[in-house]
C-alpha cells in the first residue's frame, strides 16, 4: 500500500509535465552577462528549458550528486526511520582523497553519532556531509546488496544503482563514480542533465521537502557530543533562501543543492515562485574569486538575475487563436447552401510561455498538413481535416490539430449522379456481374446437362397409325362340301 501511494502521489506532481501540449520549447536568449560558465532556466509549468548557456558542456557536479544519492534512498530504504551509527571506517577514506582540504563542507557532526536515515538525509541535502552522504551509500547499499543487486560491495553497488537511474531518466551525459561528489576526474555531468534529474527528484515523494527545507534538527538526540540538543541545526547552505540573509536573500526561492570544489568553481540548483510562475535554475562552474581577486558568490547573482528576468519578461500569451482561419479544402458534392470548400481553423487557442521581448508576429504558422487534398461532403463542423505545426526561427515550437470551423452539407442529386456514374466503376458492380456470369455459366451447364441425360434415357414410339404393307394375300380355304364338289 505504501508504494502504492508513493507511486500516486508522484503521478500527482507530475501532471503539470504530462498535461503539455504538443510543443517544443523555445530557446529565449538570456542577453545580460553570466558569470557560470554552464546554465540551464526551466519552467516547472511546463517543464520546458526557456533559456540556456553551454547546457550540453560536461562539468564537474560536486556535490550537486547528492540529488541522485537521496533519489536512490528515497527509492530504496525500506525504512527511513531506521538509526545508524557514524562510522568513520565507512567515510575515513575520503579525506585521505581529497584534492584540496578546503573542499570538505563543515559540520557539526562526530564519529559514533547516531542518526535516523532521514536525519542523514537532511543533513546531506542542507550541508553536503560526506560523511551523511557516505554512510547512506553504505546502509542503502548493503539492503541493494542483500536484495541480489551488486557484485557484493555496497558503496559500489550504490553507485551502480544511481548510474542505473540516470540511464533510465534519460541523463546521457553524466557518469557517476561516488556518491559524496568530492573530485574525480571521471565524475562529470551537464547543466541539461541535472535538470532532468532535478525535475525527476522533485516527483519522488518527500525529496522536495527534504531539499526546500531551511533548517533541520535531527530527531535522534546525541547527548554526548551534542549536549545542547534543540541548538543543533543544520541550515540549508542556499543563502537564497536565508532571511537574515541581507545581500542574497530572495523572495520566492526554495533549496535545493550547492555545491563548490576548488577546482570546478561553485554550482548551485535552486527553484523559485511568484505570481503563479515558477522555475528552475541549473548554474554549474561560476568562478570563486572577481576581478579583484575576492572570494565572490557569482552563481548566486546569476540566478537572482535569471529569476529576476523570468519572472519579469515571461507570461503565458495565445500566440494563435482558435477562430484563425489556416486555409481551405474544396469539398465534392457540396449541396447548394454550403460554398463548396471546407475552412479549417485550430481545434484550440495555441498558448505558450513566452518572452515579451520577443514579438509574436515573427511566428510562422504557415506550416500546415491536410489529411486529405479534396474532401467530400458530408463535413462536420469539428471534424479534423489536418494538423498545424508552429515554427518559431525555423524550429518547430508547438502542433496543433485543425477542424472543419463550418458544416459542409451533401447535394443529393449530386451524390446521386456520382453514384450512378461510378456504379460500373466500382466494385459491387463488377462482383455483380462476375456473379451474373458464373451463375447464367452454371445454368447452361445444367441445361446441356439436362439435355444429354433425358436423349439418352428416351424409347421409340411404336406407330399407331402405320401404313399397310403392299403384297399378294393367301386365300382362306372354305369348310363344308357344295354342288361345286361333286
Amino acid at each position: 500500500m505504501k508504494r502504492f501511494l508513493a507511486f500516486a502521489a508522484s503521478l500527482i506532481m507530475l501532471l503539470p509535465l504530462i498535461c503539455v501540449p504538443s510543443a517544443n520549447a523555445v530557446i529565449f536568449e538570456y542577453k545580460d552577462k553570466l558569470y557560470s560558465e554552464s546554465m540551464i532556466l526551466v519552467s516547472l509549468d511546463t517543464g520546458e528549458a526557456i533559456s540556456e548557456k553551454n547546457a550540453d558542456t560536461p562539468q564537474c557536479p560536486a556535490s550537486l550528486v547528492n540529488i541522485m544519492t537521496a533519489v536512490i534512498v528515497l527509492e530504496n530504504c525500506k525504512n527511513l526511520s531506521e538509526e545508524v551509527t557514524l562510522d568513520p571506517n565507512v567515510y575515513g577514506h575520503i579525506y585521505d582523497e581529497l584534492k584540496d582540504p578546503e573542499d570538505l563542507p563543515m559540520v557539526e557532526l562526530q564519529d559514533g553519532d547516531i542518526l535516523s536515515v532521514n536525519d542523514l538525509l537532511y543533513c546531506m541535502m542542507l550541508t553536503s556531509s560526506v560523511e551523511a552522504s557516505e554512510t547512506l551509500a553504505n546502509h542503502v547499499g548493503k539492503q541493494i546488496v542483500a536484495s541480489g543487486g551488486g557484485n557484493g560491495m555496497p558503496v559500489a553497488a550504490f553507485v551502480d544503482k544511481m548510474n542505473a537511474k540516470a540511464k533510465e531518466i534519460g541523463m546521457t551525459s553524466t557518469v557517476f563514480t561516488n556518491a559524496h561528489g568530492m573530485y574525480d576526474p571521471a565524475q562529470y555531468t551537464t547543466a541539461r542533465d541535472m535538470a532532468v534529474l532535478t525535475q525527476y527528484a522533485l516527483s519522488v515523494p518527500l525529496f522536495r521537502e527534504i531539499a526546500t527545507t531551511q533548517s533541520y534538527t535531527p530527531v535522534v538526540p546525541n547527548p554526548t557530543h551534542h549536549p545542547k540538543h534543540d541548538a543543533w541545526v543544520w541550515t540549508h547552505s542556499n543563502v537564497m533562501t536565508d532571511k537574515t540573509n541581507n545581500v542574497y536573500y530572495y523572495l520566492g526561492a526554495k533549496g535545493i543543492k550547492t555545491a563548490k570544489l576548488e577546482t570546478a568553481g561553485r554550482n548551485l540548483i535552486t527553484l523559485a515562485s511568484k505570481n503563479g510562475y515558477s522555475y528552475l535554475v541549473i548554474l554549474m562552474k561560476a568562478p570563486f574569486k572577481d576581478e579583484d581577486g575576492e572570494n565572490t558568490f557569482c552563481h548566486i547573482k546569476d540566478a537572482a538575475n535569471l529569476l529576476n528576468w523570468a519572472f519579469d519578461s515571461f507570461s503565458y500569451q495565445v500566440i494563435l487563436l482558435a477562430s484563425t482561419e489556416i486555409g481551405e479544402r474544396d469539398v465534392k458534392l457540396a449541396d447548394s447552401s454550403s460554398k463548396g470548400y471546407v475552412t479549417a481553423v485550430p481545434r484550440e487557442n495555441v498558448e505558450l510561455l513566452w518572452c515579451r521581448d520577443v514579438d509574436i508576429k515573427t511566428i510562422d504558422i504557415d506550416k500546415a498538413v491536410w489529411n486529405k487534398n479534396t474532401f467530400q461532403a458530408p463535413v462536420k463542423k469539428g471534424e479534423p481535416v489536418g494538423e498545424l505545426t508552429i515554427y518559431y526561427s525555423g524550429n518547430p515550437i508547438a502542433k496543433v490539430e485543425l477542424v472543419a470551423r463550418d458544416e459542409v452539407g451533401r447535394s443529393k442529386t449530386k451524390y446521386n449522379l456520382e453514384v450512378a456514374k461510378r456504379f460500373h466503376k466500382s466494385v459491387w458492380f463488377r462482383t455483380a456481374v462476375k456473379i451474373s456470369v458464373i451463375l447464367s455459366l452454371i445454368y447452361i451447364l445444367i441445361c446441356v446437362y439436362a439435355y444429354v441425360v433425358f436423349k439418352s434415357h428416351k424409347k421409340p414410339l411404336k406407330p399407331i397409325y402405320a401404313v399397310p404393307k403392299v403384297g399378294k394375300k393367301k386365300k382362306k380355304k372354305k369348310s363344308g362340301s357344295g354342288p361345286q364338289d361333286k
